[in-house]
């Protein structure tokens, strides 16, 4: 059995085509001259709470992906440093429904801090889906573990853990052939607001539920400062408790504590954080950093992945929580008067932090990275980068109706909290970029509006589009901002508009500007300007960058057919 991904589906480069050169990545002359390095983030873009695990020499990561659709993208490498989405554990609108709602989930609901493991010839994810029905009613937490021979799928359904409260939780496979269900809770009796406790109990694989006694581990270093994320891993017969702790901010931070027995009592490293920005600048290039996973490599050494921000945008970013790598030493504690002395892991060895260059784990194994994404959409499929908000409604795309384009059709829906609209994306990976999309689109109907999104949450996003009204078109920029609401930014008449346009962003010097052509590209108009920290993340996932259509209301059969859609990045050093 081969567990690797069945199908490649690298990031389309393309050619950048009528976007133009217009910005300059700000990097050093030098910067690329460091072939012994990579650069961090290793997957950038909303790819928080990473988790990790190897087969063989391949080594397979999974995220969060909170409300958005398809759930739990799972990337393969074979060197740590160049990543290819192999598929989703999540991705079959319909599959679901009962046990995983993320058809009308909240804001930041959905799935959370997912583990992926692999024993005897499986891949296991499991995670948490956090869903609140509204009208005052408690949150759900429905904690779950999915199965597949190929991490591209097909995934089981979903084997729903009853009686598991919490989230972020975690599987063990021990060598005694027991399995072990890790998750967080709040204690019965917590000292203050926000205080987590790790527990442990075994796992019958045979119908998974839990069985036998609970055992209550750690209450983390911090006295449990929202303590989470928990993995276990056994080390010369020792057992490790990982944890993150301290909030998901600028206060993040990675602890771990030791124990002979799976069960406890687990000694808190003397050391603790093993990991953290907290003690670092709040200009520092990345900070929030923590929620961890650490890999062992088939020659014994070992590798922390985790989440960080860059700083590019007031002190955040656009692409949200981002998944960075780290090498990881281990050391005895030296003290002479200490009886047992343990061995810990010591992260990032020689700085202590994550690094944006750090040393290749492979010898001669270069980083390539893509920064660039086209999609001329002439495959029969979506490519795998695009998402919706939310489980997509039947019917709301179709690429068969006019083969090479893609068409849009303008729901009634407008983007609203736990709505679903006439929305995809594919995720921000730079600060700085240039985003471009050609749109035939002729409305017939007042306020049925087409064209480009810039989104985050439903109620953080731009919207570039042509909307009509009477006899005309109208350019408009839509800002959506949760304290201000919706505001128009900008509209005009579209003269000489023959149904065809180009829109483009650039993204540069922390600004946004806003363009078009009414000639496929051959010259452009500015239209409009705004700050680019509009998309400043709301809560836990990045800024996507996508297509719009609505009938604001109306449903008037009406659609936008998307020729194709450019995305280039540049990278800030």
């Amino acid at each position: 059995m081969n567990p690797g991904p069945s199908r490649s589906t690298f990031i389309r480069a393309g050619l950048i085509g009528v976007i133009g050169a217009v910005c300059v990545a700000a990097i050093p002359p030098d910067a690329f001259a460091q072939t012994a390095t990579f650069r961090n983030p290793i997957l950038r873009g909303g790819y928080p709470d990473p988790s990790i695990t190897r087969v063989g020499d391949d080594y397979y990561i999974v995220n969060s992906t909170f409300e958005y659709f398809p759930g739990l993208p799972v990337h393969h490498s074979t060197d740590l440093v160049n990543w290819e989405l192999a598929g989703y554990g999540i991705q079959d609108p319909d599959f679901y429904r009962d046990a995983v709602n993320l058809v009308d989930v909240q804001s930041n609901g959905g799935i959370h801090a997912p583990s992926i493991r692999w024993h005897d010839g499986l891949f296991y994810i499991i995670t948490t889906n956090v869903y609140n029905p509204g009208a005052g009613q408690p949150t759900r937490m429905v904690n779950f573990i999915i199965t597949a021979e190929d991490v591209a799928g097909p995934w089981s359904e979903p084997y729903v853990i009853e009686g598991a409260p919490g989230i972020d939780p975690d599987i063990f496979f021990d060598d005694d052939g027991r399995v072990w269900y890790v998750g967080n809770h709040g204690p019965p009796d917590p000292e203050f607001a926000g205080q987590g406790e790790i527990w442990l109990q075994e796992l019958d694989p045979e119908n998974w539920q839990l069985i036998g006694e609970r055992h209550f581990l750690w209450r983390g270093a911090c006295d449990g400062t929202w303590a989470e994320g928990p993995h276990i891993y056994k080390r010369d017969g020792r057992y490790y408790l990982l944890i993150a702790e301290g909030g998901t901010s600028y206060n993040h931070a990675v602890m771990i504590a030791v124990s002979d027995e799976i069960t406890g009592p687990y000694i808190s490293n003397d050391r603790n954080p093993i990991l953290t920005s907290r003690n670092l600048s709040y200009s520092n290039w990345v900070h929030s950093t923590g929620h961890a996973d650490l890999v062992e490599l088939a020659d014994g050494r070992w590798y922390m992945v985790a989440l960080g921000k860059r700083n590019d945008e007031q002190g955040d970013s656009n692409m949200g929580r981002e998944s960075h790598l780290v090498p990881v030493a281990w050391e005895r504690e030296p003290f002479d008067w200490k009886e047992v002395k343990y061995e810990w892991p010591v992260v990032a060895p020689d700085t202590g932090r994550v690094e944006r260059f750090t040393p290749l784990p492979f010898e001669g194994a270069l980083q390539h990275r893509n920064d660039a994404f086209t999609d001329d959409f002439d495959s029969g499929t979506l490519d795998l980068q695009w998402n919706f908000r939310r489980v997509p409604m039947p019917g709301i795309y179709s690429l068969d109706e006019r083969p090479g384009y893609l068409r849009l059709y303008a729901h009634p829906n407008v983007i609203a909290e736990r709505g679903r609209a006439a929305l995809m994306g594919v995720r921000q990976q730079e600060s700085d970029f240039e985003y471009s999309a050609r749109m035939a689109f002729s409305p017939q109907q007042d306020n049925v509006e087409a064209g480009v999104s810039l989104f985050q949450k439903d109620y953080n996003y731009l919207n570039f589009t042509v909307v009509g009204r009477g006899e005309e078109n109208i350019l408009r920029l839509v800002l959506m901002e949760r304290e201000q609401g919706p505001s128009t930014v900008e509209e005009r008449v579209l003269e000489d508009y023959d149904g065809e346009i180009v829109f483009r962003v650039i993204s540069k010097d922390s600004r946004y500007v806003y363009e078009y052509s009414l000639d496929r590209g051959a010259s452009f108009a500015r239209f409009a300007e705004t700050d680019a920290a509009r998309l400043i993340s709301r809560g836990y996932t990045g800024a996507y960058l996508g297509v719009y259509s609505s009938g604001n209301g109306t449903d008037s059969g009406e659609y936008a057919d998307f020729d194709w859609v450019r995305y280039k990045g540049y990278e800030r050093l």
